[in-house]
């Protein structure tokens, strides 16, 4: 088990926080990637009613701030979060795709078991909206295997595509059965961002305003408003393009932090790699690498699935939300699409919620603070101070991340528990 805590965390509102003018093609930025980035850390901060001069070193997770917003070397700014007491700090960047946050979680973990902090501040945050459609899917391309992928014209739909295609195949579903299910996921995180009030798509946004809280709300969508992205993910079935930051305070557990009754022990994770290229893989219908990553996580927390009350999954596309389902144990192989179809993992759920965020779907996907703003939620869910959707038939105790990079290549599965 670790020897860490979270003891503060902050989550800004996720969205689209550019003006673009369709005429002219000029882009105004309304909340940059600093504006994000101050606000996320000062918010942990505030939140774990620390000074910032306690902290020993700052971690940042962000996938490619150089290709979205023109900064690299962006670690380095987190020092204008408190300059005068954060200057001199050690801060890094650390780069695992989508699940960049996570990576940045576990390196500060790591500082603080070697006892080299006491401290940590972590931050995840991306700028994507300040680029167009076909700019921003050729940065995320980037984190596939460039040689045989993106270079190819492989987007990350179309990776995903396969493992859609090759579930079916392998669990034998008809294309009306599969449809219906890949619409209930995305119908339940949409349901649940409607309660967000930071999501991306929250009250009053496209998926409020069309009702599209059901399978068959989304199922009955003319092809114009769902079109076919790569078969046979629709729109619906798609993550958003989406800026944000997230941030959480880490402390090791023999400080007098740790002993709070907002402390949140990181009680195990598992950080787990793929094979990078697609083409290798021993099968494209379950994560293999996620599985082992649970086993990891579960393992070093002294948990088995039946003990998760509450998860926050990467549904990038409805596809991988099943495979996740699964990786975690909470439905059997090839099981995932049914449980939700039977209505399994809401919040009236009387075992395990997944994605009472939105998830990626509705709560949005700026990549680079994904696994901390998933740190993060489950943390305040944990301490009874929720954002969002609640669990209606218990108070959750135990909580689980799976953050992914790549086309399922990095597995990140962290077990938060009380």
């Amino acid at each position: 088990m670790s020897k860490v805590s979270i003891v503060g965390a902050y989550n800004t509102q996720f969205g689209s926080f550019v003006k673009k003018n369709k005429e002219t093609g000029e882009v105004t930025d309304l909340k940059s990637i600093y504006d994000l980035m101050l606000e996320a850390g000062r918010g942990a901060i505030a939140d774990a009613a620390i000074e910032a001069k306690d902290i020993d070193g700052v971690w940042v997770g962000s996938f490619a701030p150089g290709l979205f917003a023109n900064q690299e070397h962006l670690a380095a700014f987190a020092t204008e979060i408190a300059p005068d007491a954060l200057r001199f700090k050690p801060m890094y960047r650390c780069e695992d795709a989508c699940a960049s946050g996570s990576a940045a979680i576990y390196n500060a973990l790591y500082a603080l078991e070697a006892g080299r902090a006491n401290i940590a501040l972590v931050l995840g945050v991306e700028k994507m909206s300040l680029l167009d459609t076909k700019g921003t899917t050729k940065a995320l391309a980037a984190a596939s295997y460039w040689a045989e992928e993106g270079a190819k014209g492989y987007t990350f739909p179309g990776l995903f595509a396969e493992y859609a295609k090759g579930y079916a195949a392998h669990y034998s579903l008809d294309p009306a059965t599969f449809s219906k299910m890949l619409a209930t996921v995305a119908a339940l995180c949409y349901k649940n961002g409607i309660d967000n009030p930071l999501a991306h798509f929250g009250k009053g946004g496209p998926a409020d305003r069309l009702g599209l809280t059901t399978a068959q709300a989304i199922l009955d969508l003319p092809p114009e408003k769902n079109p076919m992205i790569a078969e046979p993910l629709r729109l619906h079935d798609c993550s958003l393009i989406t800026d944000g930051a997230a941030a959480i305070v880490l402390v090791r557990d023999d400080t007098s932090l740790a002993k709070s009754d907002r402390a949140v022990k990181l009680a195990g994770f598992g950080h787990v790699n793929e094979r990078i290229p697609i083409s290798v893989r021993p099968n494209l219908y379950q994560l293999m690498a996620g599985k082992e990553a649970v086993r990891q996580a579960f393992a070093e927390a002294g948990i088995t699935a039946r003990d998760v009350d509450l998860a926050e999954v990467h549904d990038c596309f409805t596809i991988t939300q099943l495979l996740i389902t699964e990786a975690l144990g909470l439905s059997k192989d090839g099981q995932a699409g049914y449980d939700y179809m039977a209505g399994r993992f809401t919040r009236d759920d009387d075992q395990c919620a997944v994605n009472l965020s939105g998830g990626l779907k509705a709560k949005g996907h700026p990549v680079g603070a994904t696994g901390v703003s998933m740190h993060a939620l489950v943390y305040k869910q944990l301490i009874g101070e929720p954002i969002g959707a609640i669990l209606t038939k218990k108070r959750p105790t135990v909580g689980v991340t799976f953050n992914v990079g790549g086309s399922g290549v990095t597995n990140s599965v962290s077990v938060l528990s009380r």
